[in-house]
């Protein structure tokens, strides 16, 4: 499971208001991929295509999809968002993380 928290929540509907995005079809697909300071980063997009291999969450009303691989890193994390003084912008609490970089940004298991 993937979850997502309130204040996620929020801003994912804000951010597909502002693109205009109304067809029920689009959901958030999160995949992790190569890169950053320790070794895989966390990619967010608005999709509407699903693919074969394709898990599906649904949590606090936001669809969320990911691929089988990356599902394996996000077991269990939590999408959330903070707009605080010390950085604004999406962020995952990964409990299969061994290690994140000083930015936020990247993870390593």
């Amino acid at each position: 499971m993937i979850y997502v928290s309130d204040k996620a929540k929020a801003k994912v509907y804000n951010l597909m208001k502002d693109a205009d995005i109304k067809d029920q079809e689009y959901f958030l697909r999160v995949s992790v991929v190569g890169g950053g300071c320790s070794g895989l980063s966390y990619k967010l997009d608005f999709d509407n295509e699903k693919k074969p291999m394709d898990q599906e969450f649904e949590d606090n009303g936001i669809k969320v999809v990911t691929d089988l691989k990356s599902f394996l890193y996000l077991v269990n994390t939590t999408l959330d968002f903070s707009d605080g003084l010390n950085g604004k912008g999406f962020y995952f609490s990964n409990p299969n993380a061994s290690r994140s970089c000083g930015c936020g940004e990247s993870f390593a298991v």
